[in-house]
């Protein structure tokens, strides 16, 4: 494949800021520009899919809750999770969604294996569990044959605010993280491995890590 894969660590970003940035990108990105992934973590808050339901949001509290023009239900983001949005130009690459989907919980699995942790992906309910505990969820949107949004993977986090909602509308889903499972986990590492596993399941060269947006 001529094309490569450009691989954007952010850091700790706003909300708001990147998804506008992800539906610009989306918008006017050619049949010649690169596909990218977006490695970063964002502020607390909660985010509630299209086909979001209210009576999910059990206590949401102070903390934020933002609708979203991705698919699935509400779920939570916060500090010490490792969030990847893919653009992924589908056309190109000549994937369905259910293939992306597929893609995004076999990379999440092999990272997963990297670090002691076995983690499996269920048919019917997309995300990646760990012994019938949820690790990672999905939420994908497509427009003009590309994808954004993506992926969220609990890393070492506070796990509390999950109590606050149904995660992905599932009531009494419990959620965990890697360093629950694994002392030693290091987020950076995580980052690294789950950049490379992303790419080798879209068929990509491993990434150079590239710092901030541009």
């Amino acid at each position: 494949m001529d094309q490569q894969l450009v691989c954007r660590d952010l850091g700790r970003v706003e909300y708001e800021t990147t998804w506008e940035r992800m539906k610009e990108f989306t918008q006017v990105r050619s049949k010649m520009d690169q596909d990218e992934i977006w490695l970063l973590e964002h502020p607390s808050l909660f985010t509630q899919g299209q086909a979001g339901k209210a009576e999910h949001l059990l206590a949401p509290g102070d903390i934020p809750v933002i609708q979203v023009d991705r698919g699935g239900q509400v779920t939570y983001h916060g500090p010490g999770q490792l969030v990847v949005y893919v653009m992924i130009d589908l056309k190109r690459l000549g994937m369905g969604v259910r293939e992306l989907v597929t893609a995004l919980e076999n990379a999440l699995v092999k990272t997963l294996q990297l670090n002691e942790i076995e983690a499996y992906a269920k048919p019917d309910a997309p995300g990646v569990y760990v012994d019938g505990k949820k690790i990672a969820s999905l939420g994908l949107r497509v427009r003009r044959g590309c994808s954004f949004h993506g992926l969220a993977l609990n890393v070492d986090m506070d796990l509390a605010p999950f109590d606050r909602i149904n995660p992905c509308g599932y009531q009494g889903l419990q959620m965990i993280d890697m360093a629950r499972l694994n002392s030693h986990i290091d987020f950076f590492n995580v980052k690294v491995q789950l950049a490379n596993q992303l790419a080798e399941q879209l068929g990509y060269q491993h990434p150079t890590i590239q710092q901030g947006w541009k």
